[in-house]
């Protein structure tokens, strides 16, 4: 490996750790970074899905704290080792962080009794990195890697990857060219708007793969005041209920408050919505938005059927808003501009796109009227939130690496993380594997070359 030519696909938070690892080793191979986006100097606030540290990097300052949240990790690691691999992704937010003494860890200890009847509640620390400061953690990482002699291809999209062969071709977004590049290593760590890239080469070339289910709801939005009770025990609550005999949990997800803004986000040509938090004082909104998330599964292709299902909430291609309050209308973005979304007055849509499954998501907020009495019809929601999560290809545990090309790795959405800490980690994970593998082998050789010189040296005794 000491000089392989290592390319990564995405230039998201898996991606990024990765490379770090490799300059923070002395790596003296070449390393190429190619992204669909832009560097931090020149990506705007509002690309929230493409460019330097990806989406999650971007636009959401809460990095979780444990296994049980944001995809697989523990699994093929340990959950020691897990945990050791998170400390690093965080210490590296730290690092590049302009105020490090800024980051602040909550862990909520205790499950209140008023939410036990209609919902469970999970704990778990959150370190709050700040909205506000990772455009600047961006800039000072992206340096920092640049300086180490990391190259990084903007604004250009991989078309195919060449698995047999080892080389990868990408294509300039202006459309002024088409290249291809050779590696050694490849470390694959598109984020959701590469999901479909991925799901491509699993099928051309045949990859074992895991089905995974389908992550679809809605991004709900209400004052703050409504919930603060459980905002003071954990900021960014995770309110759960299942349903197993029906194969559908559903989960609060990406909790924002005090000055909490809903984002629309461009994939596939459709527009779906998430949120973020600003730590600025002067954001100040006092709202709180999260997601509602349905787990659900045994649906025959779920990349597909979520597919369809954003296409049916698209309308004049826009994502769609509800509200039974008539006075509550779509809120602002931070940048001041209305949150781009058509209003409609029913939940219509939302049952044409889900069918019987949108019942649980209204169930869900039923329920939180009861537990947060003052909620009433004082809320709004934005359709769909969607998890795009493609099959997930089976890979070898020790390195992530695919069973049939152990020189190509699989990581982040690719592999169906969800979290900026797991994605993290399994960038590094594969690093580091690499790492102790080349040590090893040299190791090998210089033992073998010895060996060899002592069996030359013997034969003139």
């Amino acid at each position: 490996m000491a000089s392989d030519n290592v390319v990564i696909v995405g230039a998201g938070v898996a991606g990024i750790n990765a490379a770090t690892k490799l300059v923070d080793n002395n790596y003296q191979g070449k390393i190429t970074i190619i992204d669909m986006g832009k560097d931090p100097y020149n990506r705007l606030p509002e690309e929230v899905m493409t460019g330097m540290l990806g989406a999650g990097g971007w636009s959401d300052g809460k990095l979780t704290y444990h296994t049980g949240v944001g995809g697989q990790l523990s699994k093929y690691c340990g959950e020691e080792k897990a945990m050791e691999l998170m400390d690093q992704v965080i210490n590296n937010f730290k690092r590049f962080h302009p105020k490090p003494e800024e980051v602040q860890c909550s862990n909520p200890q205790a499950e209140p009794d008023f939410i036990k009847p209609y919902f469970g509640l999970k704990l778990f620390p959150v370190w709050h990195v700040g909205t506000d400061y990772l455009h600047e953690i961006g800039k000072n990482w992206y340096d920092y890697l640049v300086d180490g002699g990391v190259e990084f291809i903007w604004e250009n999209k991989v078309t195919n990857i060449n698995f047999r062969e080892n080389y990868l071709s990408y294509t300039e977004l202006n459309g002024n060219g088409d290249w291809t590049q050779k590696y050694d290593r490849l470390i694959f760590g598109v984020g959701k708007s590469g999901i479909d890239f991925g799901k491509q080469l699993a099928e051309q070339y045949e990859l074992p793969t895991e089905p995974k289910a389908v992550q679809m709801g809605v991004r709900f939005e209400a004052p703050q005041h409504h919930f603060q009770k459980l905002i003071d025990i954990s900021y960014d609550f995770k309110l759960y209920r299942k349903f197993e005999d029906k194969g559908v949990s559903l989960r609060s997800f990406c909790t924002n408050n005090n000055a909490a803004y809903v984002a629309a986000e461009h994939t596939y040509g459709d527009i779906s919505y998430n949120g973020h938090a600003k730590k600025d004082p002067s954001y100040r909104n006092d709202m709180t938005n999260f997601g509602i998330l349905m787990e659900i599964r045994g649906i025959d292709k779920p990349f597909d059927w979520s597919r369809e299902a954003v296409k049916k909430l698209q309308k004049d291609g826009k994502g769609t808003f509800y509200s039974p309050n008539s006075n509550r209308v779509p809120s602002k973005t931070s940048e001041g501009d209305y949150v781009k979304v058509e209003v409609v007055n029913s939940m219509d849509s939302l049952y044409d796109a889900l069918g019987d499954y949108a019942l649980y998501i209204e169930d869900f907020i039923e329920d939180m009227k009861k537990v947060f009495p003052t909620l009433g019809n004082d809320w709004g929601i934005y359709m769909p939130e969607v998890k795009y999560l493609s099959p997930e290809p089976l890979v070898n545990y020790m390195n992530l690496s695919l069973t049939k090309y152990p020189n190509v790795h699989f990581v982040g959405d690719a592999l169906s993380a969800r979290g900026i800490t797991v994605s993290g980690s399994q960038g590094i994970y594969v690093v580091e594997n690499m790492i102790e593998n080349d040590a090893y082998m040299r190791d090998r050789k210089f033992k073998i070359k010895n060996k060899n010189k002592q069996l030359e040296s013997n034969l003139y005794l």
